[in-house]
């Protein structure tokens, strides 16, 4: 495991459990995020690593009339298939996890504090290998599905459906090293978040 003068702090979770939340969280006591997520919307655009892929994987309906991906049409197939979510995670992955290894080391030149890594998806190279403590949010999954019905506007079974097409929960605590339960509301997930990070080896006054 590559060593930085740092506190780095992979955060993971399905979607809808509020992971992205936890991050945001963690930034107002200066962390630095780097987000896995974002990272993979801007890679497949065109012109981008993996977008020719994607397109050669998948095929041109699910192009956009000016050339880019429907998220919401490659959306359907791969949260219908775990095949296909498969595929395009290995696509994806790779160049992903060389980017967040890249701005790993630009932060720990930087001499920065204190990183958060989030990722829905826990990749062992690129992720596991990188963060000193994996931090796992989980939440219901009616709450999931609600708030993923309220984020993408889709439908009750659509939502549903992207909940089951990832990792159980007990997947992603046998990776955990501490879990985050984000069922109430925020100034609760503020509380647990600010009690994680006092039990970790960093310094911070709140």
């Amino acid at each position: 495991m590559e060593v930085f003068n740092l506190l780095t702090i992979g955060i993971t979770g399905g979607i809808g459990s509020g992971k992205s939340t936890v991050a945001r969280i963690l930034e107002k006591y200066g962390a630095k995020l780097i987000l896995a997520d974002d990272m993979a919307k801007e890679i497949v655009k065109p012109g981008m690593p993996a977008y020719e892929s994607i397109i050669l994987e998948f095929g041109t309906e699910i192009l956009h009339k000016d050339g880019s991906i429907n998220r919401k049409k490659l959306g359907d197939i791969v949260f219908s298939d775990n095949s296909k979510l498969n595929i395009l995670n290995q696509i994806t992955h790779v160049i992903v996890a060389e980017k967040i290894s890249s701005q790993l080391r630009e932060l720990r030149n930087k001499n920065k504090k204190l990183v958060v890594v989030e990722a829905i998806v826990p990749i062992e190279h690129g992720f596991l290998d990188l963060v000193d403590t994996v931090w796992v949010v989980l939440a219901s999954e009616p709450i999931r599905i609600e708030r993923i019905i309220k984020r993408n506007d889709i439908t009750h079974s659509e939502a549903k459906q992207r909940v089951r097409s990832q990792m159980s929960d007990a997947m992603y605590k046998s990776i955990a090293d501490k879990v985050i339960y984000n069922n109430g509301n925020i100034a609760e997930l503020e509380e647990k978040v600010w009690e994680a990070l006092k039990n970790e080896d960093y310094s911070i006054s709140k």
